[in-house]
């Protein structure tokens, strides 16, 4: 089944930031549940490290691609003429 490819919702003023952020405050909860449930710290927060960079490298790239659909959009449509 396909995915559909709504853009409903408005692109963030800062989407490269907001998404650091969002993801730091993800990678924080991995060490603390660690510490929780009596995991190894250390190993936690490589995971937590590694678990950074590739979602918000993921997530960037998302956004690259998708800031580059709008522009193309928006450039396309405006040199249309209308009649």
């Amino acid at each position: 089944m396909a995915r559909a490819k709504s853009r409903a919702e408005p692109i963030p003023r800062r989407p490269y930031r907001n998404t650091a952020i969002f993801h730091l405050a993800l990678a924080t909860m991995i060490p603390i549940v660690a510490v929780l449930t009596g995991g190894g710290l250390v190993r936690a927060l490589l995971f937590a490290v590694a678990f950074f960079v590739i979602a918000t490298a993921w997530s960037w790239w998302r956004w690259r691609q998708r800031l580059a659909e709008e522009e193309a959009r928006v450039s396309g449509s405006s040199g249309r003429s209308r009649r």
